[in-house]
């Protein structure tokens, strides 16, 4: 007998508790929108209830929390796991909202410039052509690329489909069309030096930049400051990707990467509920 109530050698049986550092918002909006699709398809039963289920996804979601791990804690299979966090995670990627309604939304509150970055993903090799495709030379590891959209507080409000880890900000944002629809939109939008030469009107620019320096070309006094100012009316956006990345299952993806879109977009959306400035 073991007096002490701890675990006997061998045990397999022990059990421990994690706090979910979430907002009863985002419980209930997430057990609603499962109900929702389950009466949608008919489907009248499951292994356990609704809401059991959503602190299950969550769990995965917010700490990273191993399939196997919870499968076992809960008493079903792994791939029944693996299933409801897919579900889930479609459900919530189809409410992010697309790249020029997020926009509208900002001119018809009266904001006139958003915010745009860049963020690197980590991911596990893979084999190939498809690793040397996610390697990144800048941040020197395998890796998907997003970009995002913020308003002028750091809220989050688009995110970009997944690029391959080797792809450049300003490549990945003319593959979305960034400048024209935030002309079609009457915003402007601040950005680092990673995005300078993305804005080719020089009359009317729409994407502001700092400049770069060259060799022969030292940046003046003014430019200086310049730089500096951009860099801190553009720092809120640092504060979403933040925001964003609490979601630890992000730390290093090992979802299957053609997932990650959708998965980056159900945390936009999960993050909105969480944080609004």
């Amino acid at each position: 007998m073991n007096k002490t109530n701890e675990p006997a050698e061998g045990d397999t049986h022990a059990v421990y508790t994690c706090r979910l550092p979430l907002s009863t918002t985002t419980l209930t909006f997430v057990t609603g929108v499962l109900r929702e699709h389950l009466k949608a398809i008919g489907s009248r039963w499951r292994k356990l209830p609704t809401g059991k289920i959503t602190i299950i996804v969550l769990a995965v979601l917010r700490h990273d929390q191993r399939i196997t791990d919870m499968a076992g804690g809960n008493h079903v299979s792994p791939g029944t796991v693996l299933r409801w966090v897919r579900e889930v995670i479609a459900l919530l990627a189809a409410r992010a909202p697309r790249l020029d309604r997020a926009l509208k939304k900002i001119t018809k509150a009266g904001g006139e410039v958003v915010l745009i970055d860049g963020t690197l993903i980590r991911t596990e090799r893979r084999t190939g052509a498809d690793d040397r495709k996610n390697y990144s030379g800048k941040h020197k590891t395998h890796g998907l690329l997003f970009l995002a959209l913020t308003d002028v507080a750091g809220n989050l409000l688009w995110i970009s489909a997944a690029r391959p880890g080797r792809s450049s900000e300003i490549t990945t944002a003319r593959h979305n069309h960034i400048v024209q629809k935030l002309r079609d939109a009457g915003l402007g939008a601040l950005a680092d030096l990673g995005f300078v030469g993305l804005d080719d009107d020089p009359d009317d620019p729409i994407v502001i930049t700092g400049r770069k320096a060259t060799r022969d070309k030292p940046l003046t006094r003014t430019q200086k400051q310049v730089n500096q100012l951009i860099a801190s009316e553009r720092a809120p956006v640092e504060h979403g990707f933040a925001d964003l990345k609490n979601w630890r299952i992000l730390t290093k993806l090992r979802l299957d990467p053609a997932l990650a879109t959708m998965l980056l977009r159900a945390l936009l959306v999960l993050t909105t509920i969480e944080t609004a400035r």
